[in-house]
């Protein structure tokens, strides 16, 4: 036997799962019956495989000079343990010093800039998201508030926990940034009577918003708009503000702005709950990174993650107070493997739907998007945070001459009762 590939079948031998290594020639390497088969159609490919760059391995299979059989959960328990340390290490480690992060984080937020990145990922399909996604189509982290909820429940049961935590009251002004298909904002007008406002930069979201509002007669107190949060007008007043999956997208330079601007749009005593994915790992108040080559170039162009140690910096110099702080990692691990499950149990649909060469790059790389998001939040190299914040108190007495129960959360029981 080839001395090269003696060593490598000894390498293979020790993973917790068996993997085989088809290589372009036809040769294969690795034990029978092994869970995963990863065949490698050019030799540029086992450079990427050795050197463990998960970026490259992904553009590989999304461009197809590779494949893998076998499930998505069995690839992604053999990808942490083959990585040489978290995708967020790597990114910390490589080219992405402090300097290059801040000026590449003004570039790519632009209002016109981030239209097209939002439009590119959300705007891809209602049909496909409608797949694989719960029926009210929640496209963030569930809450898994028993063990044994569906996707379905979770999502509910998630929706239900912001607007407790928002403590939200017939009649209320509330404003849903990054609205989606409107599972929030329809949640929060139908159980808390609240009159509801979102606002979304996708194009397909806010038609398909506007459709149920209509179908669901309740236009005369829910509205949505196509709209980027820094183009709301500054004269209106809301009671309490929601942004769920949507300060991913604001950037590392622009977040103090971000919740500066939410200050500005929400009346004293008001609440604000932030909900969004942050960086694993040390915190470095200095630097923000991408979310990786793979899924900047595939799925979330101009995306951006910041610890939330930096997260609380800038809400708290954006005129925010930071009331409360909940990490739900493990329930987005188990919402990613929900939505993973369900689209790998219907990919003939989905290809159905996503036709042509650019549908089957899409599909290849959608399916790896989850389930790696999946083993990220396994393996804490993300979160997901929810933040409850208040107007930054000046210590003015009057400055909160509110009811009790609009004021100022003084315990939790409320959330959780």
């Amino acid at each position: 036997m080839n001395p090269l590939i003696a060593t490598v079948e000894k390498k293979l031998a020790a993973l917790p799962l068996g993997l085989n290594i088809i290589l372009p020639d036809g040769t294969t390497v690795g034990p029978s019956g092994a869970e995963v088969t990863f065949v490698a159609r050019q030799s540029k490919v086992l450079l990427h495989l050795a050197r463990g760059d998960v970026g490259l391995l992904g553009e590989d299979y999304v461009e197809g000079r590779c494949d893998v059989h076998g499930s998505m959960r069995h690839m992604m328990a053999l990808a942490a343990s083959i990585l040489p340390g978290s995708p967020v290490d790597a990114a910390r480690n490589g080219w992405l010093t402090s300097l290059s992060a801040r000026l590449l984080s003004v570039w790519r937020h632009s209002i016109e800039r981030d239209i097209r990145q939002i439009e590119f990922h959300y705007d891809l399909s209602d049909d496909f998201y409608g797949l694989w996604l719960d029926p009210r189509r929640v496209y963030s982290c569930a809450y898994y508030r028993e063990p044994d909820m569906s996707l379905e429940a979770a999502q509910e049961a998630k929706l239900d926990h912001i607007c407790r935590k928002l403590n939200l009251k017939p009649g209320e002004r509330f404003l849903d940034i990054g609205a989606g298909w409107g599972g929030l904002l329809l949640w929060a007008a139908e159980h808390y009577g609240v009159d509801a406002t979102g606002i979304t930069l996708s194009r397909n979201q806010y038609a398909y918003v506007t459709e149920l509002i209509e179908k669901k007669g309740l236009s005369d107190r829910v509205r949505v708009h196509l709209l980027d949060y820094r183009n709301l007008d500054a004269e209106q007043s809301f009671d309490k503000i929601a942004s769920v999956g949507m300060f991913e997208h604001v950037g590392l330079m622009q977040m103090e702005e971000y919740f500066a601007r939410l200050r500005t749009l929400l009346r004293p005593g008001g609440l604000v709950l932030n909900h969004g994915i942050t960086a694993g790992g040390v915190y470095n108040p200095q630097l923000g990174h991408g979310m990786g080559n793979f899924i900047e170039k595939y799925i979330f162009p101009g995306g951006e993650l910041i610890h939330i140690g930096h997260v609380l910096t800038n809400m708290a110099n954006g005129g925010l107070e930071a009331l409360d702080v909940e990490n739900l990692r493990p329930h987005y691990a188990r919402t990613l493997w929900a939505w993973s499950d369900a689209l790998e149990s219907h990919l003939e649909a989905a290809g159905r739907i996503l036709q042509g060469e650019k549908g089957a790059r899409a599909l290849r790389a959608y399916r790896l998007y989850l389930a790696g998001c999946a083993a990220g939040f396994e393996n804490g190299w993300v979160a997901l945070h929810q933040v409850l914040a208040q107007h930054t108190p000046t210590g003015r007495s009057d400055e909160l001459d509110l009811p009790a129960d609009q004021s100022y959360p003084w315990r939790r029981g409320y959330v959780y009762a």
